[in-house]
């Protein structure tokens, strides 16, 4: 489990003036931005076209929250790559599935439950609108949280520990923190979704529309970058306990210029005292720096 810091652990500061911009690197403008942040803050940046990458606390344990429904939905779409499900399959979702006490437009949208439910919905309701209820749908079609492990040891990844879903996190201020990753790790997992190294093409494209529809957190990754860019990610928020204290904000993806260039950003913000648009705005302001660094540079 990741213990406070009311400092971020590295110490970094953004610098405000044009011939700050034209000196310093992006890791140093990265440091002027988090000084004085009273949160645990990791970070990982990379760039496609330069190869270029940025970490900040990058390999250190930060909890996932709904980041962990990319996960799972990269495990049942490659159970769909190996022909076990196909996307236009019907899963009967029952009354009980439906979560009432959890976050579910799935569920707003059969609120009887009894419906015969194509999978490909389920799936884009989970990563696009982060829905509970239809998370629960996908680990129990899967076969539970160790199969999302199983799948990402097989493909080398090993900063990733799935153990809870998500009616456990919610009922458990501890349990939030079972499900963790890295940044870097995280990172790594997008670049595999963008290079489609993971899964089938159809899976890849699928994932990436997904992705892009997301309708969550719009003030984290795409809160600070020009309207004519393209984000595809996945975002993930904890609870605040008595003491003020906000367990995650959290938010991966991919961002695509007009130009061409792309580049992966995750930004895991943890144990938090400051208030949520803070923490959005951290992301946010992040986001922007790599965004200028490297997708409207010369180099």
């Amino acid at each position: 489990m990741l213990k406070h810091s009311f400092l971020a652990s590295a110490l970094f500061s953004l610098a405000t003036s044009p011939a700050f911009a034209q000196t310093e690197s992006l890791e140093q403008r990265i440091n002027r931005l988090l000084v004085a942040k009273k949160a645990t803050i990791g970070i990982s940046i990379y760039c496609f076209e330069t190869k270029e990458a940025v970490s900040i606390n990058g390999n250190e344990h930060f909890p996932m929250l709904s980041v962990f429904k990319l996960h799972i939905a990269m495990a049942v779409l490659n159970e769909i790559d190996k022909g076990r499900f196909s996307l236009n399959q019907r899963i009967h979702v029952k009354p009980e599935d439906l979560l009432p006490d959890l976050f579910s437009p799935l569920r707003d949208e059969y609120p009887n439950g009894n419906a015969k439910i194509p999978l490909a919905k389920i799936i884009e309701y989970t990563v696009g609108k982060s829905d509970n209820s239809g998370c629960e749908i996908l680990l129990e079609l899967i076969g539970g949280t160790q199969m999302v492990n199983k799948y990402f040891r097989k493909a080398g990844m090993k900063d990733i520990c799935i153990q809870v879903n998500e009616e456990e996190m919610h009922k458990n201020w501890n349990d939030q923190f079972l499900n963790w990753t890295t940044p870097v790790s995280a990172v790594e997992v997008l670049k595999l979704i963008y290079s489609r190294k993971l899964l089938s093409k159809t899976s890849s494209d699928f994932l990436w529309n997904s992705m892009a529809a997301t309708s969550t957190a719009g003030k984290r990754i795409k809160g600070n970058i020009p309207v004519d860019a393209v984000v595809a990610h996945k975002t993930g928020t904890g609870r605040t306990n008595q003491q003020g204290i906000t367990a995650a904000v959290n938010d991966i993806g991919i961002v695509a210029s007009p130009n061409g260039r792309h580049f992966a950003v995750s930004v895991f913000v943890a144990n938090s005292l400051e208030n949520i648009e803070t923490n959005e705005k951290v992301i946010a302001d992040i986001t922007r720096l790599a965004y200028d660094y490297f997708l409207t540079s010369s180099k």
